[in-house]
């Protein structure tokens, strides 16, 4: 099924993995879309934003015929859903569909929460180095959950990219640039041997190609 370009919009930052999320999404599913830049400072925030989500106030949003709809993850199930033309993003098994859940759940809860305390910790490198212990134990947990959801293939939705892998995959340039400011590589090939496999494969595809922001560009905006 196709889209034309006005009738999808995305209001996002191209740099925000929650954006990359709905812009993976929608590059599998060959759709077109015009993107709309937004800056999410606290006091910057555009009318379009303030209005279309006026509960969080937050990137990205999502229109659909002028339709607004709010959080990634529920974006990317609308997505999947409104346009069910292969590739499928979440399985359709329902057993394996309510696995995907629970990890882009626990991503989304468990995982992602670690990154803001890094960002947000002003203290000693002994507490900064705490906070990359949590995230290579949170990446040791999704190690044994892409074994699991896998099946031996090459993506956690098997063949293909599918829903925890845009839950997961978004972030993958900032893990990037956090590796390289700490000098600590957080996907090491001997701890984690398949995310860091399936890392390079996911970020080869074109889909992700097209959307994931390069490391370089990253680093200039935090150094």
């Amino acid at each position: 099924m196709s889209a034309s370009t006005s009738d999808v919009k995305v209001l996002g930052s191209a740099k925000s993995p929650f954006v990359i999320r709905v812009e993976i999404a929608l590059k599998l599913k060959s759709i077109e879309y015009e993107f709309i830049e937004e800056n999410n400072y606290k006091d910057q925030k555009s009318e379009l934003l303030l209005q279309s989500n006026p509960i969080h106030k937050k990137i990205p949003v999502f229109f659909h015929s002028n339709k607004p709809i709010s959080e990634s993850l529920i974006i990317v199930q609308y997505i999947d859903e409104t346009w069910p033309d292969a590739p499928s993003i979440l399985p359709s098994d329902p057993y394996d569909r309510a696995t995907a859940r629970f990890w882009a759940t626990y991503i989304d809860n468990n995982f992602f929460p670690i990154f803001r305390e890094l960002k947000e910790e002003r203290g000693d490198d002994k507490a900064k180095r705490a906070i990359l212990d949590k995230i290579i134990e949170g990446l040791s947990v999704l190690e044994n959950a892409f074994v699991e959801c896998s099946k031996g293939k090459s993506f956690f939705g098997g063949d293909t990219i599918g829903y925890v892998d845009i839950s997961l995959g978004c972030i993958l340039g900032w893990l990037k640039v956090i590796s390289i400011i700490t000098t600590v590589n957080l996907l090491d090939q001997g701890t984690t041997p398949r995310l860091v496999q399936w890392s390079q494969k996911f970020c080869a595809h074109e889909a992700v190609k097209a959307v994931l922001p390069e490391t370089q560009k990253l680093l200039k905006l935090i150094t």
